[in-house]
């Protein structure tokens, strides 16, 4: 039995809206938008009591996606800096393959993004960069050259 797919990876936010509006300018499709609850969710992610709204985000066309929670029960823990630098243990960001990277830079940056550091090449293969959404979520950039 081997791993079929990488499907998503879970982002726990508190301005729901916000960060779908964010991932939606960088490309990507609201897929389902609701509430989440009872005891099947929270035999799921051992937490009791659980009232959530989720979102799921797909890449267009693509597989994998980004799936988005705002609990309203229990109240959210914060475990480490709002924007904690690259160095810091965990998931640090996650990374798209685009196609234009000025142009998605320029169209995050409208909405209130901010780039990291910079935009750099690495070697003949790749422009790269890292951007800041709302509640400090990092997404990685990376423009393929041809």
């Amino acid at each position: 039995m081997a791993i079929q797919r990488m499907d998503n990876v879970l982002i726990v936010v508190e301005d729901l809206d916000a960060v779908i509006g964010f991932f939606v300018e960088l490309g990507m499709e609201l897929e389902n938008r609701g509430p989440v609850e009872g005891p099947w969710v929270e035999r799921v992610i051992g937490v009791e009591d659980v009232r959530q709204e989720v979102a799921m985000l797909r890449i267009p066309g693509a597989p994998g996606g980004i799936e988005l929670a705002m609990f309203s029960n229990p109240e959210v823990i914060r475990t480490e800096p709002k924007h904690a630098p690259a160095n810091t243990l965990g998931i640090r960001r996650v990374m798209f393959a685009v196609d234009d990277i000025d142009d998605v830079v320029t169209r995050l940056r409208a909405r209130g993004a901010e780039l990291v550091g910079e935009i750099v090449q690495f070697e003949q293969i790749y422009r790269l960069c890292y951007v800041r959404g709302p509640e400090g979520i990092v997404v990685g950039l990376a423009e393929e050259l041809r």
